[in-house]
């Protein structure tokens, strides 16, 4: 494993950074200390920094020579609602609130890479570090595209990178074209007829109605969906009534949809919105749909994954480079940026030791020997992408 030099030099700086976000986890659009942290780094390196992209987002920019190329590298700061169950020194100071994902080390990778890359400045062109907030079904990414993000700091080609628990420390994984999942969120609203528990003949009882369009729905990915276009359609949520002998008025069933092209995300909404409102209907009740994409299918673009894909190679050799990886049904909303502009996200290993967890896991972290790897990667791209020409 090649980690650039210098950068190595620096490893127990990016620990102590890393721990330190670590111990102050914000969820999305509240990533205050965060990013004032991310622009004090940027602008103690010498990089350009602009504040309040997307609300709370940060990008840093950093120009050697006149050249016009341009590039741009993508971590997301946002943690999660969840209550941290690891015993360390650094655990999380915000009860309830925890990087369970790992975006405190992707930040860290990044910072990293514009640290060593400001001080070389082995590269002609521009390059934009885009700290990216609310990653988690906030809508950050689109946030920062619609303040601008690409007319003000133009990318021929965007990077990111996303740790994965399960695979070693040193390998990389990666594939052309879809790789994540498309993901929406809804709630389904149904409304009946209260009545007393003894006297359901005199109501329209919505828990029961709910529970039919649940199971229903179960069939549209089953009968609906074609075999071949992988989706999955979750109710996790049903809510109604307070009292043990009251039928209530309403009940609300919330949930999630995950598919790899909009197409399918189409045919599912519309198939729930029939289903909801037609059982709904002839039991005597009504049913609104409420249907929120949150996240788009994320599509590596070929060249751009060929692009990093020997960039890693170069640094861990072939062997340890999957360019074949799985396809995931979780979603990434980096996925937003890359519709609009050439691209790839790779996975990076978090390290397959046992007693490793998966992310979003109260006893989840990041493994910090990862941050000098994930570093020398983006700085890598930069130095590829942009090599002074002659």
């Amino acid at each position: 494993m090649q980690i650039i030099p210098s950068i190595g030099e620096f490893h127990s700086d990016l620990v102590a950074w890393r721990r330190d976000i670590h111990a102050h986890p914000e969820l999305g659009f509240e990533e205050e200390r965060t990013s004032a942290l991310v622009a004090e780094k940027l602008a103690s390196f010498g990089c350009e920094v602009h504040r309040g992209i997307g609300r709370t987002g940060v990008v840093g920019r950093l120009r050697v020579g006149d050249g016009p190329r341009t590039i741009g590298l993508r971590a997301d700061m946002d943690a999660l609602p969840i209550r941290e169950a690891n015993d360390v020194p650094y655990r999380s100071r915000n009860e309830g609130r925890m990087h369970a994902c790992g975006h405190d080390g992707h930040t860290t990778m990044l910072l990293g890479a514009a640290r060593y890359l400001a001080k070389t400045r082995g590269f002609d062109g521009t390059v934009n570090f885009i700290f990216q907030p609310a990653e988690e079904g906030l809508g950050g990414g689109l946030a920062m595209l619609e303040d601008g993000l690409f007319e003000r700091f133009p990318c021929a080609a965007i990077f990111g990178m996303h740790n994965r628990p399960g695979l070693a420390v040193g390998k990389f994984a990666i594939r052309a074209g879809a790789m994540m999942a498309g993901g929406a969120y809804f709630d389904i609203a149904v409304t009946g007829r209260g009545a007393h528990g003894a006297r359901p003949e005199s109501g329209i009882d919505p828990v029961v109605v709910a529970s039919h369009i649940t199971t229903a729905l179960q069939t549209i990915v089953s009968r609906s969906v074609r075999p071949v276009d992988t989706a999955v359609l979750s109710v996790t949520q049903i809510h109604a009534g307070e009292a043990y002998n009251v039928i209530p008025e309403t009940a609300v069933m919330r949930g999630t949809v995950r598919a790899f092209s909009r197409e399918t995300m189409e045919l599912i909404r519309d198939k729930m919105e029939r289903i909801a409102g037609g059982i709904a209907g002839a039991m005597g009740a009504t049913a609104t749909l409420d249907f929120r994409v949150t996240f788009l299918p994320l599509v590596n673009d070929a060249a751009a994954t060929g692009f990093i894909a020997d960039t890693a190679a170069e640094l861990v050799g072939p062997e340890n480079v999957d360019r074949d990886a799985t396809l995931s049904m979780a979603s990434e909303d980096f996925s937003f940026m890359l519709e609009r502009c050439p691209g790839a996200y790779i996975r990076i290993g978090n390290g397959d030791r046992p007693g490793g967890c998966e992310v979003h896991n109260p006893g989840y972290d990041f493994n910090d020997e990862a941050l000098p790897l994930g570093a020398s990667l983006f700085a890598r791209l930069v130095e590829r992408r942009l090599a002074p020409q002659r």
